[in-house]
């Protein structure tokens, strides 16, 4: 069986280093890997909508940001296949089939539907479209029947629900849809990084990201003024590095290589910990190298941003000619879906046949 990824982004903001150490960062490492027949990234602007839709524009717009930042993160267009999400109509039709082999108290026990409901204030009118974007999500990754899909950590409830969904098609229409394994990222610090005020989870809508087109400038103010450790109030104070939002990110970024160009008097991440926990060591001296390291991560990210910034009718070319491509895969497996539920009507010659013969 070849073995496929799909996974993408809702194109409601710039891209954030929460992505690229959650998901955008293995991406580029899996594309590079030659292990993977097929891989679909998929720019969810239809998923978008169900909670923007009374603001298309902003989702509109934020379509061509999302191809730049994948590819300044190094996604090439000649290993992987960029889509947009609503160009591929047969998405929708999935959907609406697998609509039937889920229950609403099923959706409503979805731990991400009801963190993301609650994040977003709808307890009390919640869209259709947004309770149901699991299923949703289930046909994205069954259309293209991908074997990976790697996501954060908070996308684990989603990645089973496509599962049991896949496990119910099947047992009720014969052996049709693949089903998916999630991947994790292999690093316990990207699993959630947390926002830059040390709230849980880095957030376009909180306001508490470093994004990955933002300037030197802006990436050295946001990390200067970080939330660290609220005791630590003097240089001499020992500090916590559990929880620290500062720490947390060199867990994240931070490698042997950053040690020994801008901080060689320390051997690595365990002894810098150590000395803070002791005391003797103060957040601006931890920051600065913090911003050092994240500069150099950021820095060729930008470099080849700017490059595809000159030749934006050349994204969208990589655009249109990856979601053809998916559209064409997809309308395959929706086929074959149709096949299997018998309301493949037309295409059945044999039912055709036998109805003639019974009104002869």
């Amino acid at each position: 069986m070849s073995k496929i990824i799909l996974t993408g982004d809702r194109p409601t903001g710039r891209l954030h280093v929460g992505h690229y150490v959650g998901s955008l960062k293995r991406r580029v490492e899996l594309q590079n890997s030659g292990e993977f027949d097929d891989i679909y990234i998929m720019i969810a602007d239809a998923q978008a909508l169900t909670d923007n839709a009374d603001n298309p524009e902003k989702v509109r717009q934020n379509i061509v940001e999302v191809a730049l930042d994948y590819l300044a993160c190094g996604l090439d267009p000649a290993k992987s296949t960029i889509l947009i999400q609503s160009m591929v109509p047969e998405l929708t039709e999935l959907s609406f089939y697998y609509m039937n082999l889920v229950t609403v108290s099923r959706l409503q026990r979805n731990p991400t539907v009801k963190s993301e409901i609650q994040m977003r204030n709808f307890e009390t009118s919640i869209p259709v479209g947004f309770f149901t974007y699991p299923i949703s999500q289930a046909a994205d990754i069954t259309a293209f029947k991908a074997t990976t899909v790697p996501v954060g950590e908070d996308q684990m409830p989603m990645i089973e629900q496509t599962r049991e969904i896949v496990h119910k098609f099947n047992a009720v229409y014969g052996d049709t849809l693949v089903e998916p394994e999630i991947l994790l990222p292999d690093n316990k610090a990207c699993l959630r990084l947390p926002g830059t005020d040390g709230k849980a989870k880095m957030s376009k809508s909180l306001g508490n990201c470093i994004y990955l087109a933002d300037t030197d400038e802006d990436v050295r103010k946001k990390i200067m003024s970080m939330f660290t450790d609220p005791n630590h109030l003097r240089v001499e104070d020992p500090g916590e590095v559990e929880g620290n939002p500062v720490f947390i990110y060199l867990d994240a970024f931070g490698t042997k290589e950053h040690f020994e160009e801008f901080l060689p008097e320390y051997e690595g991440l365990d002894e810098l910990k150590a000395h803070y926990k002791r005391g003797g060591l103060g957040d601006v001296k931890v920051k600065k190298f913090l911003n050092n390291v994240m500069q150099s991560v950021l820095a060729p990210i930008r470099e080849r941003r700017k490059v595809w910034e000159k030749d934006i009718p050349a994204v969208y070319d990589i655009l249109k000619e990856g979601s053809e491509k998916a559209e064409k895969v997809a309308a395959k497996t929706l086929a074959e879906v149709r096949a299997a539920m018998k309301i493949n009507y037309f295409d059945d010659g044999a039912l055709i046949r036998e109805q003639a013969e019974k009104y002869k």
